[in-house]
């Protein structure tokens, strides 16, 4: 079966139940909005409106040889990872998963189809829409995905941005 189909299987991301009042009507809202969040966002970018046409930064690495991509999925999965389905696809992405870190935060992975990881740490869009779109606070947390990702990448020698 091809990998992206097998991707589309793994079940969507859900966050934690928020403890503040603004987080709890941040929840409610979002439950309607998930329904036509992507085709929403989807049409933004047709129009214009929006633009998103770019790999976003943090190379972590290649998938390592001799590993297959959906079996990497499953792993992901085991360890909390579980599809992103409101973010942004990159050019040549397979599958975005996340972690949540709390309702607030999430470690955020890119797999793509030429076997590239890409990771960052951020902000939920549910928890802050626009500091996310803006990418305000996002951080490489390089040493907590290479231990999250174990031997089942090759990393880039360094820091990518």
């Amino acid at each position: 079966m091809d990998p992206q189909v097998k991707a589309l299987s793994i079940p969507d991301s859900k966050l934690p139940y928020p403890d503040s009042f603004f987080g709890r009507a941040k929840h409610l809202v979002w439950r309607g909005v998930y329904p036509v969040y992507t085709d929403l966002r989807d049409v933004l970018l047709a129009l214009h409106v929006i633009r998103h046409d770019v790999r976003q930064p943090y190379v972590l690495g290649k998938l390592a040889p001799g590993r297959d991509i959906w079996d990497f999925i499953k792993y992901l999965e085991s360890v909390g990872f579980a599809n992103h389905f409101v973010a942004w696809m990159d050019d040549g992405q397979l599958l975005g998963v996340r972690r949540p870190d709390g309702f607030e935060w999430q470690y955020h992975i890119r797999i793509f189809k030429d076997g590239e990881v890409r990771g960052h740490y951020e902000y939920t869009p549910e928890s802050h829409p626009i500091r996310h779109i803006k990418e305000l606070g996002m951080e490489a947390r390089r040493e907590d995905f290479l231990k999250f990702l174990g031997d089942w990448i090759t990393p880039t020698s360094g820091p990518q941005a």
